[in-house]
């Protein structure tokens, strides 16, 4: 009797008192707060990953080895993929080294890169940076020691994979737009 009354009750609820479930992306990043080359704080789930396909990379914007070879390939994709940028597609870089990366001098580097509406130079509190970066498996204790390899994700169908940062735009393209395509 119980269980039938118990059952009738779960039943009569209204559809929108039930919480959706949360997505695994959503579980697994959260909303670690950074702050974009604007200043704007953002949340790494809900600003940047919710519905979206994203390209991530990390990097310091003093590197002068591999951080310039990676932002030539992300403007040269930004481009490319000009009809996404912004809207269902965004680049995200995260600095390794925020204790020097101030949204003020990640702004002048998007600049340098002619970054566009849709990719974000994102820095913050070293513990938010760090937390971040664990989560993309791109922590590392020295700026210098940053890994070369590019995250490309889409939230909505779970599909991930990792690209060689330093490959060539073109077939970095390849692997962009087969994330950007797959329907689950």
């Amino acid at each position: 009797m119980k269980t039938t009354l118990l059952l009738a009750l779960l039943l009569a609820a209204p559809l929108s008192a039930q919480e959706p479930p949360k997505r695994p992306a959503a579980s697994y990043f959260g909303d670690i707060e950074l702050q974009n080359q604007n200043g704007q704080t953002m949340k790494l789930y809900s600003d940047l990953m919710k519905d979206k396909v994203v390209v991530i990379n990390s990097f310091f914007a003093s590197c002068s080895a591999s951080c310039p070879v990676m932002s030539k390939s992300f403007a040269a994709l930004q481009s490319r993929f000009a009809d996404h940028l912004g809207r269902d597609l965004v680049f995200v870089s995260i600095t390794v080294d925020p204790e020097h990366d101030t949204p003020a001098k990640l702004h002048a580097y998007a600049e340098k890169w002619q970054a566009r509406r849709g990719w974000y130079f994102l820095t913050g509190s070293k513990a938010n940076v760090d937390a971040a970066l664990k989560k993309l498996g791109q922590y590392v204790e020295e700026p210098s020691a940053h890994m070369n390899v590019i995250v490309i994700g889409n939230e909505r169908t779970g599909l991930w994979k990792k690209a060689f940062g330093l490959a060539p735009s073109d077939e970095l393209a390849k692997v962009v737009e087969s994330v950007l395509n797959d329907r689950g």
